[in-house]
């Protein structure tokens, strides 16, 4: 029984890899990057996403957001207040995004002109991680109150990151968080990935966040961490600038 689920399992996710391998062409050739958010439920990142989104509506960026849950607006209500172009993915009880899903989106919604997609997965490490959306950038984020032992506790979520975002920096002190252990545990699942320090109530760590993926966007180079589920190279061009990412 254990090998026929498991035969599945990898059937539908080869499935998901070959969709995921077209749509990422599909986007390179449209000059469109898709940024794929993961996290645990309460980590801060729909406020995170929703101050990164202001800010590059205030620059006169082309960015929209998709924003994914089993059930609700809430959060492309919240998200829509950037001024973005927002749109609500519901998964009818899926706990993550597949590309099919976002291939729909893409196709029918993605609004002109828009060369930056923000995707806020399903609030979930688990799922989330092996499912490619043919990302140019994963970005897992994590909040301090979240203790710092969670890369090790979620190795392929972690371990497939190609950006780590620290959230609710603010509450380092009265969480007792021990910043060094987390980044040393960090390294043991993803080494040499950069570790972004963020509050989304003081406005930190902003602006460096939409800096990395703004250079993704336009040809710079990606991490490639040891976990990637199934990593794909391709060439993306952005204002004639080409490069080989790897996600």
């Amino acid at each position: 029984m254990c090998d026929s689920v498991d035969e599945v399992t990898q059937a539908v996710l080869a499935k998901n890899d070959s969709l995921a391998a077209g749509l990422r062409e599909e986007l390179a050739r449209r000059g469109v990057s898709v940024v794929n958010l993961l996290s645990s439920p309460g980590s801060g990142k729909t406020e995170l996403l929703g101050r990164v989104l202001a800010r590059a509506v205030e620059r006169g960026l082309p960015v929209a957001a998709l924003t994914a849950d089993l059930a609700t607006e809430n959060d492309a209500d919240r998200l829509a207040r950037s001024g973005a172009p927002v749109k609500q993915l519901l998964t009818d009880g899926l706990c993550h995004l597949e590309a099919r899903q976002l291939r729909g989106h893409v196709e029918s919604w993605l609004p002109e002109g828009a060369s930056l997609l923000f995707v806020e997965n399903v609030g979930n490490l688990v799922c989330p991680a092996s499912y490619d959306l043919g990302e140019s950038l994963r970005i897992v984020l994590m909040a301090v109150t979240e203790g710092e032992d969670k890369p090790l506790k979620y190795p392929t979520a972690f371990g497939s990151a190609q950006l780590v975002v620290l959230t609710k920096t603010d509450l380092s002190g009265p969480a007792g968080f021990d910043e060094g252990a987390f980044e040393e545990n960090v390294r043991r699942v993803n080494p040499g990935v950069e570790v972004v320090r963020s509050c989304a109530r003081t406005g930190a760590g902003v602006d460096t966040l939409l800096e990395r993926v703004l250079a993704v966007r336009d040809g710079g180079p990606v991490h490639r961490p040891p976990l990637a589920p199934r990593p794909h190279t391709h060439t993306h061009t952005h204002e004639g600038t080409e490069a080989g990412l790897v996600s």
